[in-house]
């Protein structure tokens, strides 16, 4: 009988996934804000008001040169907004944020106004991980806040299995790793040994501000500031968590399965 109920309910409810990527993207809520951008056209000239207001040092101004920010350290309070006078930094609502290098999360760099988004895999490694991605996630001295965000994707409401990836307990049954936390000196070692434990060809994601930079641990001795002085990292997804439609975004970015028109 219960089982018959349990039938009846679902079919009652209807499909609850989104449709998003083949419809649109649902908006963010009114206080994540998304990415932050940057113009530094509408910088006062020598305001730092911005810079010492943020608590990552994400923001930074050498008197005499434009102001630049790194979204890999950025932990999207919103201070900076706030404290700028001359609006050149705002908020987009716009959840795409992962890139493929570092050094593209830093903006105010010149002739360079918008986010350089992640890049597909050669096509050597789509064919090999484009329909069927295993991730091994290393909670390398998180908060558990990433990790939560994690999670969400694999509720009825997002369904990552049905873009072909889930995580697994094993790294000898992954295709790479998802790497939260800064990498504590406790957790490197750990790290290490499941990044050689997953067969070649493989990946690796930095998520969040901790994983790639230390965020708001940044300089503590204590810890790697993120994953990249440990392992080769091939995507980076900013936040402090990161929204899970950010984290979808950037593994299909990553496995090319991503329409632009659409997403």
């Amino acid at each position: 009988m219960y089982i018959f109920d349990t039938l009846l309910n679902r079919m009652r409810r209807g499909c609850q996934t989104m449709d998003y990527p083949k419809g649109p993207a649902p908006a963010l809520p009114d206080r994540h804000g998304g990415a932050l951008r940057l113009d530094p056209a509408s910088c006062p000239a020598d305001c730092a008001a911005c810079a010492s207001v943020c608590p990552t040092m994400a923001v930074s101004r050498t008197p005499g040169l434009p102001p630049s920010l790194d979204l890999g350290r950025c932990l999207f309070c919103g201070a900076c907004v706030e404290a700028c006078p001359g609006g050149a930094l705002t908020r987009t609502n716009d959840h795409r944020m992962a890139v493929r290098n570092r050094t593209d999360l830093i903006l105010g760099k010149p002739g360079e106004t918008e986010l350089r988004l992640a890049e597909a895999l050669d096509r050597k490694m789509q064919s090999l991980l484009g329909r069927s991605l295993r991730l091994r996630q290393v909670s390398a001295g998180g908060c558990m806040g990433c990790e939560a965000d994690i999670n969400v994707l694999g509720t009825i409401g997002w369904d990552l299995g049905r873009f072909g990836i889930q995580y697994v307990a094993s790294p000898r049954h992954a295709d790479g790793v998802l790497i939260t936390g800064p990498v504590t000196k406790g957790m490197e070692l750990a790290l290490l040994k499941t990044w050689e434990a997953v067969p070649e060809p493989r990946i690796a994601i930095a998520l969040g501000a901790c994983a790639i930079s230390g965020g708001p641990f940044a300089g503590h001795p204590q810890h790697n500031g993120g994953a990249g002085p440990v392992v080769p990292i091939d995507l980076y997804i900013p936040g402090c968590p990161p929204h899970p439609l950010t984290i979808l975004d950037g593994f299909l970015r990553l496995l090319g399965r991503l329409d632009e028109q659409k997403g």
